[in-house]
């Protein structure tokens, strides 16, 4: 009261201002006017004068807040110093928690990988063949950088690149995003880590601190939602114990998901931070980090810009309720703006960014949203336009993105679209390719096995308690704004609106979105379940969200904060023990426990291509193996393990053929079109008894090829897409398998092929270039 009675007797005892004026009679008033002017130039000055008093009190009322604040510390027995040392305190060991927290589950990762595959007491042959798929694509062209005279030489062989593919030139960074690889090898040369360290550990060592930063990254998002680390603790916890379903680390350390989705928890963590309200003096350095985060986490991973779509829909629905400041969420779109451009440049003008969904979304939400903002507030148009948005905002993106897509020239993934048709049901398909994917099991949906084991380690029960309480809570406040009802400014303990909180309505969004992906496709799972684990780490550890609960149950018994301080300390530390007893035995066996990684019969054959095979040899084959060949060898294959260009998916394609009913003399022309030289067979796939019938590779073929019945290759439903029409004609092949033929060793077989090597596992045949026939 004092603050707002000292300027208004200050405008009062104002003599020839803008106060005096005020106090006046309406008759001089009039006179005053009627001089022509005359006390203008007083009227501007006293004008003037009030605008400086103005800013004066406002600034003599922004001091006197830090004084009451610390009258009520006084009063309450604490000075500002012990204040400023508690909170340096809680920030100094929340800090020290996350990054030993990254720190130590970095070194889990490496201890777990080395007495998996002995890495240490091995050779590097049998080092590398640990590689499998298109891991050991990635880290070949490692190899690569590491060996070129420069690494400008180097960059220019890899984006000119006709040595990995026969007949076929490739700009193997775009393609197949190879930053990580070029980053890699510049920081191992650079730090003078040659005589060091060697190659391989450098680079599986940046992918497992990586990890440890995705981790870390977690644990903070989680912390500043809830206001203790104690939540970034179990959140740690949870990620550790359910490792299976929240990364694929084990199974392909290069991919590109492991590289990226590490940036993308930074980012996640720096706009959580960004739109909290009471976070003004870091808001900056959270800008900032969201900044660099979204960019690199672009150029990490070829699909990123689909999870940033997802992203931008959970801002765009938090805008639209109002729930979030309106100025921070455009902010965010235009850094999405900002990364799309600069990745379509320095990734060699990649076309795909301008015609991803991401572009086309986030323009029509800015161009809706200058439409919404020309019309004037409270008129007709303006309330029929915001009843519209969203539609609005849809229709928008959808043309926007079909005009591009019309006039920019690219090669989008068709057979992504072809496959979500045929997912989806909408289509049948005899197609290999299409099948093959279908069959899957990451892109199938999720088995009850995932759910139990998120239902084992509480993890699952917990998540459905703290989205349900925070689903409630946003309806409440929704329904609030739809009745004027305005935001609070600050929410306090007491208040029991966790729904308020712009920040944890964004993450039920999210997770909600991620979560319905993840049901539909099992491998989305790994980018679902770490904030499966960081959102219920903090919703049990949050005062707020119990407090929001018992406003609900209306408690009268117990005091209600009270109670909401207790249990979000009590409920984090017995889930925490709980989880302490049952699991970490389990963790201690697998690091104590030896295994044994050794497939000889791949290194026999890795061996006798180096010691027997020319070095201009092509080697053709299924793309799994040929990517091992290629890093292990060094030696050009007909294919490789991507799926991302439709010309490799048609020469896989077209060489797994080897494994169908066909003849010697289709085989022979397919194989000698891609210039190959010798041919691999993989007995585990000529004779693979796989679980499901009409799933296996020779199957597929045999669908494809129409060489068999669909009453004889029956599908179970999860597959049921792969079956083809009943009214189809198919019939029996006159040719045997060929992979099952060729071994008999006899015409015309013997007139194309000729044996050169052979082990348990695999036989190798020479190609003629003369044909013989006779018998």
């Amino acid at each position: 009261m004092r603050e707002r009675s000292r300027p208004r007797g200050r405008r009062e005892a104002g003599g020839g201002g803008t106060g005096g004026a005020e106090a006046s009679p309406r008759g001089e008033r009039r006179g005053d006017l009627a001089a022509g002017g005359s006390r203008g130039p007083a009227m501007e000055e006293g004008a003037a004068d009030l605008r400086q008093r103005k800013k004066q009190n406002c600034s003599e009322s922004d001091k006197m807040a830090p004084e009451q604040r610390n009258k009520e510390n006084s009063k309450l027995g604490r000075s500002p110093k012990y204040m400023l040392i508690q909170r340096f305190a809680k920030l100094f060991f929340g800090c020290l928690a996350a990054v030993t927290s990254g720190m130590m589950y970095a070194v889990y990762l490496s201890t777990y990988h080395e007495r998996k595959f002995w890495f240490s007491s091995r050779q590097e042959l049998e080092r590398e063949i640990t590689f499998q798929g298109d891991s050991a694509i990635y880290y070949s062209f490692y190899k690569e950088l590491l060996k070129a005279p420069s690494f400008e030489r180097g960059v220019y062989e890899l984006t000119h690149n006709n040595k990995t593919v026969s007949l076929k030139t490739i700009n193997a960074v775009q393609q197949m995003t190879l930053y990580p690889e070029l980053i890699a090898s510049v920081l191992y040369q650079a730090s003078g880590s040659e005589e060091v360290i060697e190659p391989v550990y450098f680079y599986i060592g940046i992918v497992f601190g990586l990890q440890g930063i995705y981790v870390t990254a977690l644990f903070v998002t989680s912390w500043v939602m809830s206001g203790t680390w104690l939540a970034g603790m179990l959140t740690v916890a949870w990620f550790i114990i359910n490792r299976t379903d929240t990364t694929r680390i084990d199974y392909s350390i290069p991919s590109r998901e492991n590289w990226a989705l590490p940036y993308f928890a930074c980012q996640v963590a720096a706009l959580t931070g960004y739109l909290k309200k009471n976070l003004n003096c870091s808001a900056e350095f959270c800008y900032l980090l969201v900044n660099a985060s979204t960019y690199t986490f672009m150029m990490m991973w070829e699909y990123s810009h689909y999870l940033l779509f997802v992203q931008a829909i959970s801002l765009f629905l938090l805008d639209s309720f109002a729930l979030a400041q309106t100025e921070k969420v455009h902010e965010v779109y235009k850094i999405y703006l900002f990364s799309l451009f600069l990745g379509y440049l320095l990734q060699f003008e990649n076309s795909a960014l301008l015609v991803s969904p991401l572009l086309s979304f986030v323009a029509a939400l800015m161009l809706s949203k200058c439409l919404q903002m020309n019309m004037k507030k409270g008129t007709f148009m303006s309330r029929l336009l915001k009843v519209m948005y969203i539609y609005l905002v849809l229709t928008v993106a959808v043309t926007l993105n079909f005009l591009l897509k019309m006039f920019v020239p690219h090669k989008e993934n068709e057979h992504l679209l072809k496959f979500i048709e045929v997912k989806l049901g909408l289509n049948t398909t005899k197609n290999f390719t299409m099948n093959w994917l279908l069959c899957q099991e990451s892109l199938q949906a999720p088995s009850q096995d995932f759910f139990l084991r998120l239902t084992q380690s509480s993890l699952l029960p917990f998540y459905i308690l703290v989205l349900i309480i925070c689903l409630f809570s946003v309806t409440q406040v929704i329904f609030r704004r739809i009745c004027g009802e305005p935001l609070k400014e600050a929410v306090k303990l007491e208040d029991g609106r966790i729904g308020e909180r712009p920040e944890i309505v964004y993450h039920v969004i999210h997770t909600i979105l991620l979560g319905c992906l993840a049901m539909c496709l099992e491998g989305m799972k790994y980018l679902w379940t770490p904030y499966v684990c960081m959102l219920a780490a903090f919703g049990v550890c949050s005062p707020e969200l119990w407090m929001t609960l018992f406003k609900w149950l209306r408690l009268k018994a117990v005091h209600p904060i009270l109670l909401a301080l207790i249990l979000s300390m009590a409920v984090p530390t017995i889930i925490g023990f709980s989880l302490w007893k049952e699991f970490f035995p389990r963790i201690m066996t697998e690091l104590t426990e030896l295994q044994e990684f050794y497939d000889p019969d791949t290194v026999e054959l890795m061996t006798w291509i180096k010691r027997q095979a020319p070095v201009a040899a092509v080697f053709a084959g299924s793309p799994q193996l040929m990517g091992v060949i290629k890093l292990c060898t060094g030696w050009m294959v007909s294919s490789l393990p991507l799926y991302n260009d439709d010309d490799l998916l048609k020469r896989n394609e077209n060489i797994y053929q080897i494994y169908s009913k066909r003849s010697a003399e289709d085989i022979y022309k397919i194989l000698t079109s891609y210039k190959a030289n010798f041919l691999v067979i993989e007995d585990s796939i000529c004779n693979e008894v796989g679980p499901v019938r009409g799933c296996r590779v020779k199957d597929l073929l045999d669908i494809a090829n129409g060489h068999v019945y669909t009453r004889e290759s029956p599908v179970t439903s999860r597959q049921s897409q792969v079956v083809c029409e009943e009214d189809d004609n198919y019939a029996y092949s006159k040719y045997g398998r060929f992979c099952h033929e060729i071994k008999m060793n006899y015409s015309p077989y013997v007139n194309y092929f000729t044996r050169v090597y052979w082990n348990r596992s695999y036989f190798v045949y020479r190609i003629n270039t003369v044909i013989s026939f006779q018998s």
